[in-house]
């Protein structure tokens, strides 16, 4: 699949790959809204996958040219929208609500360029208001499908929690084996009673610092191709 993203500024990375190949575990089926798409590379992976009714929604006026390119140079049919997610007068719910949301806390050094800035740090989609409006806009017995800091693993459970949507499996990032986790994947869903199954960690790099058996497989899996251009 080839995606167009901006010369400088957010580009997509191993997370959305790796969160990509964490979905299709699920086989998403029906309707799936994709937040904070950025360039749309998650959902449309997905479209291209499995029978999928997708849509797309970020802040960005510029990601979102660049999702609705990738969309039409891929000839798939997506539903865009620009705005909030968390304030986004939506008229129909989904399936599946999937997200590789900003997460970075605002307490750190943060880039001063606007588009890097409100795709990296959490006060532009408060984890409390996000995970509110997802359980507003899933149907019964939908799944929120998303990755995080790591670090704030014990904010994503109460707030799963308190909001009815429950964690069934959780997956831990690893850069190398012996390396702590800055990044989790987790699997929730509403209506459920499930306890929650903390799987094997996905282990990015080997002690040679080359992908593992399975990293590899992901993004062979995706088998995307990035160009890099602007339409500005």
């Amino acid at each position: 699949m080839f995606l167009y993203q901006p010369s400088s500024g957010y580009c997509y990375n191993s997370d959305s790959i790796f969160l990509y190949d964490f979905i299709s575990m699920f086989s998403p089926k029906g309707t799936l809204l994709d937040v904070g798409c950025g360039v749309g590379i998650i959902s449309l992976l997905l479209s291209r996958d499995f029978a999928v009714k997708a849509s797309m929604i970020d802040k960005q006026e510029k990601m979102l040219l660049y999702a609705k390119h990738n969309s039409l140079v891929n000839h798939m049919n997506v539903k865009v929208y620009r705005g909030d997610f968390a304030l986004f007068p939506f008229d129909e719910k989904f399936d599946f609500i999937i997200s590789n949301p900003p997460f970075y806390d605002s307490r750190v050094t943060q880039s001063n360029d606007m588009h890097l800035n409100t795709a990296r740090y959490a006060h532009h989609l408060p984890l409390h208001d996000f995970v509110a409006k997802v359980k507003k806009q899933l149907k019964p017995r939908g799944w929120f499908i998303f990755c995080y800091d790591a670090k704030q693993i014990d904010l994503l459970l109460h707030h799963l929690k308190i909001n009815g949507i429950n964690p069934e499996k959780i997956r831990f990032v690893h850069s190398k084996i012996d390396r702590e986790s800055k990044l989790v994947m987790i699997a929730a869903r509403t209506n459920s009673k499930a306890m929650t199954q903390v799987m094997a960690p996905l282990i990015v790099f080997d002690e040679k610092n080359n992908y593992t058996a399975e990293a590899a497989r992901a993004f062979e899996r995706a088998n995307t191709h990035s160009i890099k251009g602007s339409f500005e």
